[in-house]
Parts: structure tokens; sequence; C-alpha cells
């Protein structure tokens, strides 16, 4: 287990996808927030933070790096395993949700994560985690074959039961229970990788990074696609209003909102997630759309 090593691809990954991002923008430019905290009774760490807002072509998109230790596991993070409830932890990732402006472009979001967790009387265990999933607002065939045939390509190298399994995490875990509705065409999720030891770090690790490096030739194509169609004040406000469903999921149910929530985090950063702006009507329900987009 070389943390060192996960730390440096990871910062390589944001650096690559803010990168990515910005090709698209004729003069808005990702701001640059670094912080770092003092570790004391409960988190501390650092972060690279990288957000964008009022872009051309991105209303806001955030690609934020973070190095986090903690004296007491929450248990959003503590589920799988309960008897590391409570231990110490040290978490690094990045995570990133794009909120485009034209309503025909999708919000897309990913993540890629390692924790390591002790505590006394028990054997520290590590494990990865990650995904990327597409919330369209007008959704079109082709984009979506387009996310799962390279979220299929980001697993294939481990085996062709591995995209099936994490594809069917993503819908389950990207689905609104309290709406009866999934947030979009989902993708990837996958948690507590090499936690349960039938994994070695070195294969755990390469998973993890065909995750991370398949979200840009995934994403920026179907941007591509859409980022010039034409729209009116009906298309805004309905893509308002969804934006709303993706608030939800978010505080209620995201592990990594509740985690960061949980343990003190950077409030800024948790929350950069939010759409800027963001509609509620009553009583509306699409209906669901849930579908093998590779047969599509």
């Amino acid at each position: 287990m070389d943390i060192s090593q996960v730390r440096r691809y990871l910062i390589d990954l944001q650096d690559r996808i803010v990168a990515g991002l910005e090709a698209f923008e004729p003069s808005a430019r990702f701001l640059v927030d670094d912080w770092q905290r003092p570790t004391g009774e409960h988190l501390g760490g650092m972060g690279r933070g990288r957000v964008l807002e009022g872009g051309a072509v991105f209303e806001r998109a955030g690609i934020n790096f973070s190095h986090v230790t903690g004296q007491k596991l929450p248990p959003s993070a503590s589920a799988h395993r309960p008897d590391l409830a409570g231990g110490r932890f040290e978490a690094l990732g990045v995570s990133l949700v794009i909120h485009p402006r034209n309503p025909y472009a999708p919000t897309s979001h990913a993540n890629v994560r390692f924790f390591v967790a002790e505590k006394e009387g028990v054997p520290p265990v590590w494990w990865f985690g990650g995904g990327f999933d597409l919330t369209p607002f007008y959704g079109f065939t082709e984009d979506a074959i387009h996310w799962h045939t390279q979220a299929h390509a980001a697993c294939a190298p481990f085996g062709e039961g591995v995209y099936p399994r994490f594809k069917q995490w993503c819908d389950e875990y990207f689905w609104l229970k309290h709406r009866s509705e999934p947030r979009g065409v989902g993708g990837l999720f996958f948690d507590d990788f090499g936690a349960d030891g039938t994994v070695d770090f070195e294969t755990a690790f390469a998973l993890m990074r065909s995750v991370g490096d398949h979200y840009l030739p995934a994403y920026t194509p179907i941007v591509e696609r859409r980022k010039d169609t034409p729209y009116g004040e009906r298309e805004r406000d309905f893509q308002c209003y969804r934006r709303g469903r993706y608030v939800e999921f978010n505080l209620v149910y995201d592990r990594g909102t509740l985690f960061g929530l949980q343990s003190g985090g950077r409030t800024e950063s948790i929350l950069m997630s939010m759409p800027p702006e963001v509609r509620w009507r009553y009583d509306w329900a699409p209906e669901p759309t849930p579908r093998d987009w590779l047969k599509a």
C-alpha cells in the first residue's frame, strides 16, 4: 500500500480534468482555492479546490482534491465494517460535479477515493471507491450509449463481470427512494473495493485509475455535441426544476456529502456540488427510465 502514489495520481487527475474542461471556455477559468486545516480532535488535512462559475459553457464546475485524517470514522464510512466505527482514518480523493449552462448538455458527477481505517485491536483496512454518472435533462440515446461504452471500457481489463456489477450498483445507489425515480442514466459506482482482502492493492488501484482516466473521454464528446444547441426559457425552466432532484439526492443520500458533514469537513468544498440555480414545483413526477444502454 502506497498512499503517496495514490496522492500523486489524484492530483494529476484533477489537473487533467481542469485543463480538459477549461478548453471549452473562451475566457472563464477555474478559481484556485487551496486550503489547509491543522489536525486536531476531529478532521485535519489539506485540499485543492478548483471551481469555475459563470462560464460560457459551464455554469458551475467544481473539481476538488482533498487529503484528510481524522480521529473518529463517521457512520457513513463505516457501514460495511462496524468494527471500525469510531476508529482513526485517512482519506484522499478527487470529487467533481459539472453543471453546464445549456439544458441539453447533461450534468455529470465523478469521484475516485481511497480510505485507510484502523482501530485498536483491529488490523488496518484500506479500500477504494468511486465511479461516474450522468444526469441529462433532455436525454439523447447516442449520448447515453457513448457514456456507458466508456464505462464498460474502464472496467473491461478487470473482468467481464465488473461493468454489469458496477452499473447495477450505480443504478441502485443513485435512486431517489422518496421519489421512486432514478437520478439520470447511471454509469459506474463502487465502494469498499479491497476492504474484504480479496483484491490486492495494485489491482484495486489500477481499477480506480481506469475509472478516473475514462471520465474525460466519456463526458467531453457529449458536451461538444450539446453545448451549442438552441434553447429558450422553457428548457431553462425545466433544467432548473430537474436540478432540484440533484440537490435532494446529495443532501439526503450521498455518502460523500454525509461523510464530509459528519466528519466536520470544509462546508464550501462539500457543497460545491450544488447547482447555482434550482427550482421546485409541487407534485410533478417523470416516468423512470432505467435501461441497459449498451443494448439500446
